[in-house]
């Protein structure tokens, strides 16, 4: 047992942002087929009802990430119906269209920032909330990073801004929130075959302006890598971990 006095293996509370599709709908499926009791954020609940599939461990709860208010309500459901969080995969995340810093918009570089980095903030700080006041103390919160924050695709600045800024999102809260039980992970994940990374595994852009395709994997693994750092005690912390098709240019990309 450890010092927030979970066990390896025990029965833990789990929302997932963003979870109505792609990697988060994945790895809701997988928590949930490991007994979980997870609860499946996100904007339409027409999509979080398939992710849930009729699991009985299943919450469906329509949020926007984007509003303090509206992940204020999630939390308070959270709060309201389990009574603690154990973990928060904080995975709400969007793209934005390809533009260089001379070609970016203001409505796509808000609906980018706002999503990816407020967003962020505002389940995080929840959570937070909830972790340091129950009993026992502490939990785990996962941050959806991408390889992007440490090497840019082409013509896209505001997508790699946010994941900078996600970088350092993860880094404060271990810093601030070590000291209550509660360990932080962010998690790079590089061409993890979904819906919103389609184009990858056709036509890639390339740093030498060429267009290609790139390998990819079947998000099942970025999954099973989170299942296993939840099912870690949080006296252990995973602070980052990459998780990506292994003859993707990631390493000579710029």
């Amino acid at each position: 047992m450890d010092t927030a006095g979970n066990t390896a293996n025990d029965h833990k509370v789990i929302v997932i942002t963003g979870a109505g599709a792609g990697i988060g709908r994945v790895t809701a499926r997988r928590l949930l087929g490991d007994g979980h009791s997870v609860v499946l954020a996100g904007r339409r609940r027409e999509s979080l009802a398939e992710t849930a599939d009729g699991s009985p461990g299943a919450t469906v709860a329509e949020a926007d990430v984007t509003s303090a208010e509206s992940v204020r309500a999630l939390f308070g459901l959270v709060r309201e119906r389990f009574g603690r969080v154990d973990v928060l995969f904080n995975n709400a995340g969007v793209f934005g269209p390809a533009a260089s810093v001379d070609e970016v918009g203001d409505e796509d570089w808000r609906e980018v920032l706002d999503t990816n980095v407020t967003g962020s903030l505002n389940c995080a700080r929840e959570a937070a909330r909830m972790m340091k006041e129950q009993e026992p103390r502490g939990g785990r919160i996962i941050n959806n990073g991408s390889v992007s924050a440490h090497a840019p695709r082409p013509s896209s600045v505001a997508y790699t801004v946010s994941k900078h800024a996600v970088s350092g999102l993860t880094a404060s809260m271990n810093l601030d929130l070590r000291g209550y039980g509660i360990a932080c992970t962010q998690i790079d994940v590089g061409n993890a075959a979904t819906a919103m990374t389609a184009g990858f595994g056709a036509n890639a852009r390339q740093a030498d302006g060429s267009v290609r395709p790139e390998p990819t994997i079947d998000a099942v693994h970025v999954a099973d890598t989170i299942a296993h750092i939840v099912s870690l005690p949080t006296d252990v912390n995973v602070p980052t971990v990459t998780v990506m098709a292994r003859e993707m240019p990631f390493a000579g990309r710029g």
